[in-house]
């Protein structure tokens, strides 16, 4: 125990040492959200995937999905990889990147408000931004609470305080220059920490062999294609995590900041090979969790012989690792917490201080201002993230795919095909957008789940577009050198 509240005290201190070195530099609101549009490409890919996988990913997905859907959990892996990072990169990176130099624009209601000639679109899109958001990021602030709760023996609402303190505190200072140096600490650590998880975990079952029969004893079906909840809900989570980033706001701002076209293509091969490692580590020791936890074996991981998804991994680490492996354990998943909260913060930030505030509010507000009004609303998105936290309204998993499922049929639709097609129409924009996410809700209050919620609206979203602006009046500007 001693040791692993020395290692995390050092880790704290060369996060904050980096938060004070970002505060150096910034000088600009630029500078702190975009980090001076000068970031290469090694930065900007660990920022990406580290954004991308949190302890959403290694405690609430790995748990729940894992335990249910078995190895067939990999597809998803697969689709986050090939899709959600080297998909958005391959397809839109270059184009985000010369729209916000053509438009000069830092954020995407920004960009929306520009292409369609609508200042309604960008109010709408920046409310839907910060109110989507904190759900997802108070399912991290859950998974991190249940991390150091079993790790620490902290309360879960001690746990929550401190990590939601600390978070606002480092944001606070550097903004997004200290957390792409950073990220590439986290993506180094979550490099390591995934490989030495998988190997433990085979060494821990007697070897892929006995791994993979281990589990077809329990339930056969844990080791076919499509695990026992079926193809639908595997394919609506495959849909929902790997499509939803070519409209996530907190992805997309890292094309923005990004320097060049070649830092690109160079970052698409460096985000793509961390984000398989990542994932496949995640969902593979996710399906193995079933050989080594029982209610006897981890009391905590269960409730009346039902097993707590949220609270599955934590327990997995703490008794399957190694004890001398696993403070490394705790470092991966808060390293890859502390950039996707980061990512969070900021865009939500913004959404408030340059797009609603500077917008329509105090349309003169001096840059120095506005940098200040972001740092006062990084710590407030935190609050409001922690208060939710603290309620937990469901698993990690429904709160992250509701957020995820709500902000990808609200952006994907104007958004992407903005991006692509000279034909889309403000018509077209408000359609997709409404109707994505109108859809998305209604059918969550209906009772079904949010991932299939989220990839029936995201898919309405994407569907919509291009029909509503065959009837819409073309308005705004297109996108030079990257519309079709």
């Amino acid at each position: 125990m001693t040791v692993k509240i020395l290692v995390i005290a050092v880790y704290a201190l060369a996060i904050l040492s980096f938060g004070l070195l970002g505060l150096r530099k910034v000088k600009s609101f630029t500078d702190y959200f975009l980090g001076g549009r000068s970031v290469g490409a090694w930065m900007t890919a660990f920022t990406y995937a580290a954004a991308y996988f949190s302890a959403v990913l290694f405690i609430g997905f790995a748990g729940k999905i894992g335990w249910g859907f078995g190895l067939s959990g990999l597809w998803i892996a697969a689709g986050n990889t090939l899709i959600g990072v080297l998909g958005v990169w391959w397809l839109l990176g270059d184009r985000i990147r010369r729209m916000s130099l053509d438009y000069q624009v830092t954020t995407m209601p920004e960009f929306l408000e520009k292409r369609y000639g609508s200042r309604t679109l960008k109010l709408v899109s920046s409310l839907a931004i910060f109110i989507f958001l904190v759900p997802y990021s108070a399912a991290v602030f859950i998974g991190l609470a249940y991390l150091f709760n079993v790790n620490f023996h902290l309360t879960y609402v001690l746990a929550l305080g401190i990590m939601g303190l600390f978070t606002a505190f480092y944001l606070v200072l550097g903004g997004y220059k200290s957390m792409t140096m950073i990220d590439v600490v986290f993506g180094m650590i979550m490099c390591v920490g995934s490989t030495i998880l998988i190997i433990s975990t085979i060494d821990k079952a007697g070897g892929m062999g006995r791994l993979t029969s281990g589990l077809a004893q329990i339930e056969p079906r844990l080791t076919a294609a499509v695990g026992p909840p079926g193809f639908w809900p595997l394919f609506s989570l495959i849909f929902l995590t790997s499509v939803a980033p070519f409209g996530m706001p907190q992805l997309v701002q890292k094309f923005y900041a990004i320097k060049d076209k070649r830092a690109i293509r160079r970052g698409m091969i460096f985000s793509t090979s961390f984000a398989a490692l990542i994932s496949f580590g995640a969902y593979f020791t996710g399906a193995a969790a079933r050989l080594f936890l029982t209610p006897e074996t981890a009391p905590k991981a269960f409730s009346q012989g039902k097993p707590v998804f949220d609270a599955l991994m934590p327990e997995f680490l703490a008794n399957v690792i190694p004890g001398s492996l696993s403070i490394l354990m705790l470092l991966l998943i808060l390293s890859a917490s502390m950039s996707t909260l980061a990512a969070l913060v900021l865009i939500s930030s913004a959404s408030v201080a340059k797009d609603l505030y500077a917008g329509f509010i105090k349309t003169d507000v001096s840059d120095r201002d506005l940098t200040r009004l972001m740092r006062m609303l990084s710590a407030v998105f935190v609050l409001l993230s922690v208060i939710l936290a603290f309620f937990k309204p469901a698993t990690i998993v429904s709160i992250m795919s509701m957020s995820w499922g709500a902000v990808g049929s609200f952006f994907l639709g104007p958004f992407v095909w903005g991006l692509l097609s000279r034909r889309a129409t403000k018509t077209g924009a408000f359609a997709s957008s409404l109707l994505g996410l109108g859809t998305c809700l209604f059918l969550s209050l209906m009772g079904m789940q949010a991932p299939q919620a989220g990839t029936i609206g995201m898919m309405v979203s994407l569907a919509v577009s291009p029909l509503a602006s065959l009837f819409g009046i073309s308005s705004g500007t297109s996108v030079r050198n990257g519309a079709n």
